[in-house]
Formats: C-alpha cells, sequence, structure tokens
C-alpha cells in the first residue's frame, strides 16, 4: 500500500463525511434544514448520520459535542465546495485516482460470498491430503464446437470402458494418451538423453497443482477408482487415483545419491546398487548419515549441505522419494531408494504440515484469487444479474450473424463496419439492448490472431466474453443506486481525496516550502518554544574496572574533554566512553541523578553491569528560546495550523454560512 493511500485512509478515518448507511427514523426533525452553506441545503439527518458515524461513543452525545461537531463539519464541507469551486474534481489525476479507488471497493459486489466461502472450504480440505494419480489425456482445443467435443468425450468413455473391464490403466495410457509425458522419450543423439515415459502417474499432488477440474475430479474420485471424463481447457482426461494419503505439507530431507542413468544397462544398475547398498551397511554399521553424504554422495550441490535439499512439496519431486518420505518419522534413515536418477538413501528433517483453516485462510484466500476456480464466484455473481434484470437472448440474431463470419475473424482482420447499424437484439437485461452492432464493435477491439479454432468457435467464445462483459458492466453502473453503503463510500472517497490534495496544497507542502513564512512565524512565536533549564554536561562510562583508579583521577584533574582524551590516549587508556551534550531535566537518566552544580560528580553504579559513570557539569543553561533547527517539526506544525486557521477564515469569508439556531436547539433537545 502507497503511502499517500496510507495517509488518507488515516484521514478519512478522521474526517470521513459520507453520509452513513444506517436506517434511521425519518422524523420531521431529521428532514428539516439544519445549515445552509453557499446555498446549498444540509437537512438533520444528513449532518447526523456523518455524526454518528464518526462518534464513537453514542452515549456521550450531548448539546457541546454537537456544536464542537458543527464546527468541524462546517469547515470540511467549506473545504470540498473550494476544492469542487476550483474544479479540482475534474483533473485528470483526481479522476484516475478515484477510479482506482472504487474499482477497488467494487470487487466484492461481483463476489458471490456464498460460493467463495465453498471454495475456501473445499481448498482447505484438499490441502489436508495429498493424492497420487494417473490420467490418459485426449487433448481438445477449450473453444471446440460440439460435435468436435462430442467425439472426443466417446473416444474417452470407450478407453474408459475398457480400464473398468481390468485392463491395466498404464497400458492404457502408453497406448492412448496424449500427454507427451506417458510416453517414452527416445534418445537423439548429441540433441537428448532418453527419458522412460510415466505411463500416466502424475505422483503426488495438492490444492492448485493441477487444473482446478482435474483437481476436483481426484479428490472426488475413490482411492482405485478411475472417474468419468473430465474436461479441462486441455482436453478430456481419465483420472485413477492410485493413493490419498494425510498431507505432507513443506518437507525437509537430506540424501546420499548415487547416480544412475534413464538408459542404464543392467550391469551398470548392479553395480550402482551395490555402491548404495554398501553404503547403508556403513550407515547401519554406525557411520553417521552426514559422514555417508561427505564421503560417498554424487550430488555434490547438496554434500557442502551435509546432503540437505532445497525444501519441497509433493509435486516437486518424483513420487517414489515422496511415497517413501510420508512412512518416515523425523530423523529416521530409509533404506536405498530407486528413482529414475538413480539411487537415494533419505534421511527425514521435518514436515511442516498444513494449519487451521484460520491459520491458512489468508494464503487459501490469496491463491484462490488468482486460480481458475475464482470464475465460479463471479459466474454467480453474472448468473444473479441475468436473474434480478429478466435477461432474455435472442439466439437466432447470434446464429445469423455468425454465419456471415469468415476467417477474416481467426486473422484478426475483422471489419464492423458492415454491421454499425444492424440494431437487431442479441440479449437484453431489463430495458437495456445489446444488438449486433454492440458484439461487432466488441469483436473489433478484442479480436487477436488463432490458430486451430474455426471462425464459429471463436465467435462463441467472443460472445460468452461479450455477454459477462456487458453483464458487469450494466450492474456496475447501477452500483450507487442499488448499494447506498457503496454510494456513501464513494462520496466519502470523493471528498477525502478532494480535501487531501487541497489541504496538502494550501497547507501541508505550503508550509514546508514557505521558509520565510515559517521564520516569521516562529520569530512571533519564539515564546512558545522554550528550552527548560539545561546542564552542559559529560557523561563518563568505565567500561572495565582494571584501572579505574588511574581513570578517576584523571576525571579529578583535566575537566576539558579533548585533554581528556590525549591523555588517556597517551596511556593507552581505552576502557573510557565520553557522551557530552546540552541536557534538559527529564532527558538523561545520570544527569538527573546529580546534584546540579559545576564539576565532577560522585560515582554513579549502572543498573545492568558493573560500569560505573561520572557526570561533570560544564555549565547551566536558563530557559531560553529553541532555535528554528531545534523544534522544525512542532513549529512547522503549528504553523501548518495556522495556515489551516486563516484559509478556514477566508472560506467563511467567501462562502455564507447559515445555521438555524432554532432546528439546532430542537436537535440539542434531544439529546438533553
Amino acid at each position: 500500500m502507497s503511502k499517500k493511500i496510507t495517509k488518507l485512509l488515516s484521514f478519512l478515518l478522521l474526517f470521513s463525511m459520507a453520509v452513513s448507511t444506517q436506517i434511521t427514523a425519518q422524523n420531521k426533525l431529521d428532514k428539516k434544514t439544519l445549515i445552509r452553506i453557499d446555498g446549498e441545503k444540509v437537512s438533520v439527518k444528513d449532518f447526523m448520520d456523518v455524526f454518528t458515524k464518526n462518534n464513537t461513543q453514542p452515549e456521550l452525545i450531548d448539546k457541546k459535542s454537537i456544536d464542537e461537531y458543527l464546527d468541524l463539519y462546517i469547515n470540511f464541507r467549506l473545504k470540498v465546495l473550494e476544492a469542487k469551486t476550483l474544479r479540482m474534481d475534474t483533473i485528470s489525476s483526481f479522476v484516475n485516482e478515484l477510479d482506482g479507488y472504487r474499482k477497488q471497493l467494487a470487487k466484492p459486489y461481483f463476489t458471490d460470498e456464498t460460493v467463495s466461502e465453498a471454495l475456501l472450504q473445499e481448498a482447505y480440505q484438499h490441502k489436508l491430503q495429498d493424492i497420487r494419480a494417473s490420467h490418459i489425456l485426449l487433448m481438445l482445443d477449450k473453444n471446440a464446437m460440439p460435435e468436435d467435443t462430442l467425439k472426443v468425450w466417446n473416444r474417452m468413455m470407450a478407453i474408459r470402458e475398457r480400464a473398468i473391464a481390468g485392463e491395466d490403466f498404464s497400458a492404457l495410457a502408453v497406448e492412448f494418451s496424449e500427454d507427451p509425458s506417458a510416453q517414452d522419450r527416445e534418445a537423439i543423439p548429441g540433441q537428448r538423453n532418453f527419458r522412460p515415459g510415466n505411463k500416466g502417474d502424475l505422483g503426488y499432488f495438492s490444492v492448485f497443482d493441477m487444473v482446478y477440474p482435474f483437481e476436483k475430479a481426484a479428490y472426488t474420485t475413490e482411492v482405485g477408482g478411475i472417474s468419468m471424463p473430465v474436461r479441462s481447457d486441455f482436453g478430456y482426461h481419465l483420472i485413477k487415483v492410485d493413493e490419498r494419503s494425510q498431507a505432507s505439507g513443506t518437507i525437509e530431507a537430506a540424501h546420499v545419491y548415487v547416480s544412475l542413468t534413464p538408459d542404464a544397462t543392467e550391469e551398470a544398475i548392479a553395480e550402482k546398487e551395490e555402491k548404495i547398498q554398501f553404503i547403508y551397511q556403513k550407515i547401519l554399521d554406525g557411520m553417521r548419515f552426514e559422514e555417508a553424504v561427505e564421503e560417498y554422495s554424487e550430488d555434490r550441490g547438496s554434500a557442502q549441505r551435509e546432503g540437505r535439499l532445497s525444501k519441497f512439496t509433493v509435486n516437486r519431486i518424483v513420487p517414489e522419494f515422496v511415497s517413501v518420505v510420508k512412512k518416515m518419522q523425523a530423523g529416521e534413515v530409509s533404506a536405498p531408494v530407486r528413482t529414475m536418477y538413480g539411487f537415494h538413501i533419505i534421511k527425514l528433517i521435518g514436515m511442516e504440515r498444513p494449519g487451521t483453516l484460520e491459520e491458512e485462510t489468508p494464503k487459501l484466500k490469496e491463491r484462490l484469487a488468482k486460480d481458475m476456480r475464482a470464475q465460479k464466484s463471479e459466474q454467480a455473481v453474472i448468473e444473479q444479474i441475468k436473474k434480478e434484470n429478466k435477461f432474455h437472448s435472442f439466439d437466432e440474431n447470434l446464429q445469423t450473424f455468425i454465419t456471415q463470419l469468415d476467417t477474416s475473424l481467426i486473422n484478426a482482420e475483422f471489419d464492423p463496419t458492415p454491421f454499425e447499424n444492424n440494431k437487431k437484439s442479441l440479449f437484453s437485461l431489463a430495458k437495456q439492448n445489446y444488438t449486433v452492432a454492440d458484439f461487432a464493435q466488441f469483436i473489433a477491439e478484442k479480436q487477436i490472431v488463432q490458430e486451430d479454432i474455426s471462425p464459429t468457435a471463436y465467435a462463441n467464445k467472443l460472445f460468452n466474453d461479450f455477454l459477462e462483459q456487458s453483464c458487469i458492466e450494466y450492474e456496475d453502473a447501477r452500483l450507487e443506486q442499488k448499494h447506498p453503503d457503496f454510494a456513501a463510500l464513494m462520496n466519502e472517497y470523493r471528498d477525502g481525496i478532494l480535501l487531501f490534495d487541497l489541504m496538502d496544497k494550501q497547507v501541508w507542502t505550503k508550509a514546508v516550502k514557505d521558509t520565510l513564512g515559517l521564520q516569521e512565524f516562529h520569530k512571533t512565536h519564539s515564546e512558545n518554544y522554550l528550552w527548560g533549564e539545561r546542564a552542559v554536561a559529560s557523561i563518563y562510562t568505565i567500561t572495565k574496572p582494571d584501572r579505574k583508579e588511574q581513570i578517576i583521577e584523571m576525571l579529578r584533574t583535566i575537566s576539558d574533554d579533548d585533554e581528556l582524551r590525549i591523555a588517556m590516549e597517551k596511556d593507552s587508556l581505552k576502557n573510557l566512553r565520553i557522551q557530552q551534550g546540552k541536557f534538559e531535566r527529564g532527558t538523561n537518566k545520570y544527569v538527573d541523578a546529580v546534584n546540579w552544580e559545576l564539576g565532577l560528580s560522585d560515582e554513579i553504579k549502572a543498573e545492568a553491569d558493573k560500569q560505573s559513570i561520572y557526570v561533570r557539569i560544564h555549565e547551566l543553561l536558563p530557559p531560553q528560546a529553541k532555535l528554528l533547527e531545534e523544534a522544525r517539526g512542532i513549529i512547522t506544525s503549528d504553523y501548518q495550523n495556522e495556515l489551516e486557521r486563516q484559509w478556514v477564515a477566508q472560506l467563511r469569508e467567501k462562502y455564507p454560512v447559515k445555521v438555524n439556531r432554532k432546528v439546532l436547539d430542537e436537535l440539542q433537545s434531544r439529546y438533553q
């Protein structure tokens, strides 16, 4: 958060003048005009809504508090009126800043709290468990037409039937999956090494590690079960859940590593296995794990850290490694484990498992906001907007328009000109129609070059985007009318920013930059900035007792600190600290502890150690005026207050203010 936002929010806390959203009784007094400021009427209710909002102790409301707040309120309204007179609310920087605040303040109105809370609870439950699963992927463009989607669905259902009938899932993955990691990757001399396929095994994962549809399907499929086809942006997935276990969270482990290439021969594998077993036996016979790492591990990077790997989560390391770690206790050392990279002897250092819902909520909310599942909440809001505003679609008009589109659309060359007068409705919200011309203009603004998609499919995608954007914009334009609390908050921010900018210009920055004015103010009011009685003193701290007597003798015979330092240096004495200064009573406990008489004090024992402390009073200074540099902060603050007082006086002359005393008396009598 920027310093200006922080200061503005603090400023609004002190001077928030928005109309409160509290529902109060509408009686005759509330409707009466209490104040007229340059002809603008302020009712009793307008004033009291603000007053009660800023009064945290309503039981203390009385005549005096109302009088005092009325004066503050009038000053505030005068300043805002001046800002508007100066047209500060039309400056682009102000408009942009307010628009930025509005976008932030409007966000909660486009989130379905019920859906968001359900997603939070679901994400937390997923975070408590790790899943190991395999999948088969049939790729399909996310904007594919229904007939193409159906073909892929039917293919996947046929594969599922074979898996349900008992065929080996991994073999089916190798045969059918279009995920490149499922099959072996053959070596290309000079370019890449051989890499074995995972046969559909994705290893372990937890919340947010997979795209949401895949994650949700995996967590709702029983162990050993096979899901129905699951659609994601990549295509259709068939998921087989192999294991479900308590979440490991963040894992810290170390290993002794013996490398093995994926295409190693049987002879090489046997040789490496013999080596890892030899190391393991050494550990069993009493060799410390860390010694084994130093002497034998082929992972030289981790060997320099006693075999420690960077902390990891289950989706960041091969599943064979994780599977072993999950069964271990902190401090335990495993038997040799083989992975695609070689052999490991693992030592578990510890696991940081997920915390309580309350502890995990902030991070989960942050991740949810960036995750595709946040669209579920937004979609629920859009459906509610449609329902509230009697959404009606004209599908025939849409299809007629789409049939007129050609490849210019997917080449980002669509021209909306032929459709700019086409007023046929595509859909309506309340009494507002959205036409072919509107959609054509939207396409022209949003189109980008597309590959592997038909003009029809791309047009349907753009229409969905157009529909959603139109619903959001429709609702956004009516937020103030629909939600009085939002309107109040926007008024508060609008007036607050105006007042902040004008106060900065007229008071705060002006006081800092007006050097001559500040000097004159200080000169005129110098009697308000006085030093109390002060002592010019030196505080001597003897840090070690070794040569204490010699140092004390020097303190008694040499009163000038510069001479004292020379003498100390000459005798190689380094056990004395000297603090010089002008000390007002109450500013230093050691100076306060001695009689304010010229000369060296008796010894003062330090409270926390064996140091000895002496104070020498060189001079006593009577009360005197502070220099500007000695009190610039408080003087500048007082000068700002004076500038504001003068400015408010000018505003009261410029803009007539009339308080209806009869109405004010009635109001005050309400709280007697």
